[in-house]
């Protein structure tokens, strides 16, 4: 399969959900809740800083004794975040996920922030490529090509 990212994105959309790296804890988990999102991306000045999961809370936060309406996401984000590019393909990213445990890429075509993918979109878009090929398949063998 070597669908890139930038396919997924057209389908999925560029929305992304971000946070400043000022904010509090307690506020981009509240964000993450209403948009039932499992990270936000943390821009500071139009620029991908850094990213704050609900595993940065639950291990930096929560199991830590620390307030999340005082701790700023600056003090917990992941600051060295792993990124892919719109011609990344869908098993490079499946590769890169699996090896350096992440569930959310960023994609920068440059410096430009442009989308984020999640394992979730990279597993819908191989099963849909799968049942492409099953659909080809089928139609090969009842001899329609």
């Amino acid at each position: 399969m070597a669908e890139s990212i930038a396919g997924i994105l057209h389908n999925k959309g560029r929305k992304i959900w971000s946070v400043a790296p000022e904010a509090t804890v307690y506020d981009a988990i509240a964000m993450m809740a209403e948009r039932s999102v499992g990270a936000l991306l943390v821009v500071s000045e139009g620029k991908l800083v850094g990213i704050i999961s609900e595993r940065d809370y639950a291990r930096k936060v929560m199991l830590q004794g620390r307030s999340s309406k005082e701790t700023r996401v600056s003090e917990i984000m992941t600051r060295e975040v792993i990124t892919a590019t719109p011609h990344s393909t869908i098993d490079e990213c499946m590769r890169t996920i699996s090896s350096r445990k992440v569930r959310h890429l960023p994609v920068l075509d440059g410096e430009e922030l442009i989308g984020v993918i999640s394992i979730g979109d990279l597993v819908k878009a191989i099963i849909a490529a799968q049942a492409e090929t099953i659909d080809h398949l089928h139609a090969y063998i009842a001899g329609r090509y």
